[in-house]
């Protein structure tokens, strides 16, 4: 029994080194075997749903720009949050980012529930210039978004989301750029772009119904953040386990 004397051990930095490493490797099979159990550590919250074409294209453009830089996607728990940003954010809402978008700094506000909080007119005029919706804004204008999006590698995007777990279906991929384009045009009949994307609305985003452009993506993109969860509906239980 004198082996395990401490003393001996503390002495030993080689035998000490080693069973510190047995000691951790222990603690962090106990933590990590169970997870291999269980599907999703993840609580699924209802209506969070993958985004569409055109929201992605925007999330896209969005990181990007590097807007993750001074804008964060994640309400944080405290009281001063919650009055200024609404409900703190849920795990489930960053389920289908690659990668997410919580951040780690402020220069600007946290994005995570601005959508619907202004209109479409709004920020298509707050990214083209600015100061001159809020004169003490330091960001910089972005007004070259007003040129026509890509869409040729839409479905492509989507594919690639797939291949990491975002369920987007055959069918989604099919009419990637279809759905894109209908989402971006009121006048066309978006009955089956609806029936693949609950709760997406369509706008002429950009102000300009004639073309599809990078603005029209990242409106769309930042007009979802946040109003895909009912919060109503949202039992404790599931916020506690978020």
């Amino acid at each position: 029994m004198r082996w395990f004397n401490h003393g001996i051990i503390e002495k030993n930095l080689v035998l000490m080194g080693v069973l510190t490493l047995i000691t951790v490797s222990i603690g962090g099979l106990a933590q990590i075997v169970p997870l291999f159990t269980v599907e999703s550590t993840i609580e699924r919250v209802e209506g969070v749903r993958p985004y569409t074409p055109l929201e992605l294209a925007g999330r896209n453009i969005y990181v990007r720009e590097g807007c993750y830089l001074c804008h964060s996607q994640m309400v944080r728990p405290f009281r001063d949050e919650l009055e200024r940003y609404g409900a703190y954010s849920l795990a489930a809402e960053s389920m289908y980012d690659h990668p997410f978008q919580w951040g780690s700094k402020r220069t600007g506000p946290d994005l995570a529930r601005v959508g619907g909080r202004y209109s479409d007119d709004w920020h298509a005029a707050h990214l083209r210039s600015p100061r001159a919706v809020v004169p003490e804004s330091v960001m910089p204008p972005y007004a070259f978004l007003d040129r026509l999006l890509n869409m040729g590698d839409i479905a492509d995007h989507l594919r690639a989301q797939a291949a990491v777990g975002v369920p987007y279906t055959a069918e989604m991929i099919a009419n990637a750029r279809a759905d894109l384009v209908a989402q971006a045009r009121p006048d066309l009949d978006g009955a089956n772009f609806s029936a693949r994307y609950a709760r997406a609305r369509q706008g002429t985003f950009d102000g300009n119904a004639a073309v599809v452009t990078e603005m029209d993506a990242l409106v769309a993109y930042l007009q979802m953040l946040g109003t895909l969860v009912r919060f109503s509906d949202v039992t404790p239980e599931q916020v506690r386990q978020q």
